[in-house]
């Protein structure tokens, strides 16, 4: 099952920019599609293969700080090739 998913992550330090940004360079050299934009990361693929390399990614990212907060949504269908026709 294909899915697309959101991320945002805040980390609650000063220096907050280096760990968003280590976590974006990870999730590039995955396997996975991933698309950027300034608020958010959105990263595509295989519900299967995805959530374990998300979930170890994850927890590589909380090792590195006291305090983060990661937003995720998830839509069950691959939405990569999305463009408004508005």
């Amino acid at each position: 099952m294909k899915v697309s998913i959101e991320l945002t992550l805040t980390p609650l330090k000063d220096d907050y920019e280096r760990h968003i940004i280590d976590f974006i360079k990870r999730l590039r050299a995955s396997e996975f599609k991933v698309l950027e934009n300034p608020l958010s990361t959105q990263i595509y693929g295989d519900y299967d293969k995805l959530m374990p390399f998300l979930t170890q990614e994850i927890k590589q990212s909380f090792s590195t700080v006291d305090i983060a907060v990661l937003n995720m949504k998830i839509v069950k269908t691959d939405r990569s090739d999305y463009e408004p026709n508005f």
